[in-house]
């Protein structure tokens, strides 16, 4: 054997080999994506999918029937106990979807009212302020003295 020859069949072996050392995202073959999908999405399913699919399981009388209904549309035994709970309860519109996260606030009407009132006497007190501030420069023009305010302990 003479010495070219050899050293191309160890490149080669050495070739094969570091394919298992390659860095991330380089393909080297026929394996899958290793990249993550962005995030999972909720699955939500309506009201008519949700009743067909309690008419099913209510239908299924045979051994290991309600287990193959689950496998076939990927559901699990607790969807069906909280499904037939939600129809049991709120009937139709209990099965609607919910929106999800904190809940608003139930405004009291009271506090609505406080808001008006607030809002008119800020008014009245602007009112108020602007014509304290013209009588000033009347007297001032007209030269005739005004007694300081005496200075509440709130001012």
């Amino acid at each position: 054997m003479d010495r070219p020859e050899l050293e191309s069949r160890e490149v080669k072996d050495v070739a094969e080999t570091e394919g298992a050392r390659r860095a991330t995202g380089v393909s080297a073959g026929d394996h899958p994506d290793p990249e993550v999908p962005e995030r999972a999405k909720r699955r939500q399913f309506s009201a008519e999918y949700k009743l067909r699919i309690l008419r099913e399981a209510d239908a299924c009388k045979g051994s290991g029937e309600i287990g193959a209904l689950l496998r076939r549309e990927g559901l699990y035994s607790s969807h069906l106990v909280l499904w037939r709970r939600q129809r049991e309860t709120r009937a139709l519109a209990g099965m609607r979807a919910r929106k999800r996260g904190p809940k608003p606030k139930e405004v009291d009407p009271r506090v609505k009212q406080l808001e008006r009132e607030n809002v008119r006497l800020q008014r009245r007190l602007k009112q108020a302020e602007t014509i304290i501030e013209i009588q000033k420069k009347v007297a001032g023009m007209l030269g005739i003295p005004l007694n300081a305010p005496e200075l509440d302990e709130n001012d």
